[in-house]
């Protein structure tokens, strides 16, 4: 059938479109993780002006499209700047600044979700309120929003596809490529949302899996 032939001939080529997905995809939630504890702990800040600053990164990437964001990143800060970005950084930054306000809210709920007893009982030890955070607090609410990390990568991963304006050679562009040298829109485009399809599969089985044993630990 010419589905499964031009599946295993362009199969080295989602490949390397699949490696990119998933590094620009990993790369960009780890640093998400990193900017939502910081935004996290503003929102949760007794400083107003610490909330205040949160809640507008959180207002504009959540009320303005992933595309708008693209474009406005990678085509305008080079503009203003004068400088040029690296295919590779760009997404990177690109994904992680939009996830990342995604991650606040996770971590936020995932701290606050854990006993306030807990950080009581970590001052009255000594501990800093740093390193209570980091020591006590941050390690149980990350046990708790594990599996909601997993789909927020699900949907960064996703997400990834509107990379495809700007060249990246992820999976909706490199089948771009290949609907344009073959034809084959309708064959092509099942295929990657096949790919899609199975990562997606495999990470929410994962999150479930992860959710039902924390769920059976409690």
């Amino acid at each position: 059938m010419k589905f499964f032939d031009l599946f295993i001939k362009y199969f080295p080529s989602y490949m390397s479109a699949m490696k990119i997905t998933l590094w620009v995809t990993a790369a960009s939630l780890l640093i998400a993780t990193l900017i939502g504890v910081v935004f996290a702990i503003f929102k949760i800040s007794k400083f107003r002006i610490l909330k205040s600053i949160a809640n507008v990164y959180i207002s504009i990437i959540r009320g303005t499209p992933l595309i708008v964001q693209i474009l406005f990143i990678y085509f305008g800060f080079p503009m203003v700047f004068g400088f040029k970005w690296d295919w590779m950084v760009a997404s990177v930054v690109i994904m992680s600044i939009n996830a990342g306000a995604y991650m606040t809210e996770l971590i936020r709920g995932g701290i606050e979700a854990v006993d306030k007893g807990q950080m009581e009982a970590a001052r009255s030890l000594g501990l800093s309120y740093g390193q209570a955070m980091i020591k006590i607090i941050l390690p149980q609410a990350f046990r708790i929003m594990l599996p909601s990390m997993i789909n927020q990568f699900i949907v960064t991963l996703k997400d990834t596809s509107l990379l495809s304006v700007i060249a990246v050679r992820e999976l909706v562009q490199n089948t771009k490529i290949i609907v344009a040298n073959n034809m084959e829109a309708f064959i092509m485009y099942a295929m990657v949302g096949i790919y899609y399809w199975v990562v997606v599969s495999v990470l929410s089985s994962i999150a479930k899996m992860i959710e039902r044993r924390t769920s059976y630990g409690k």
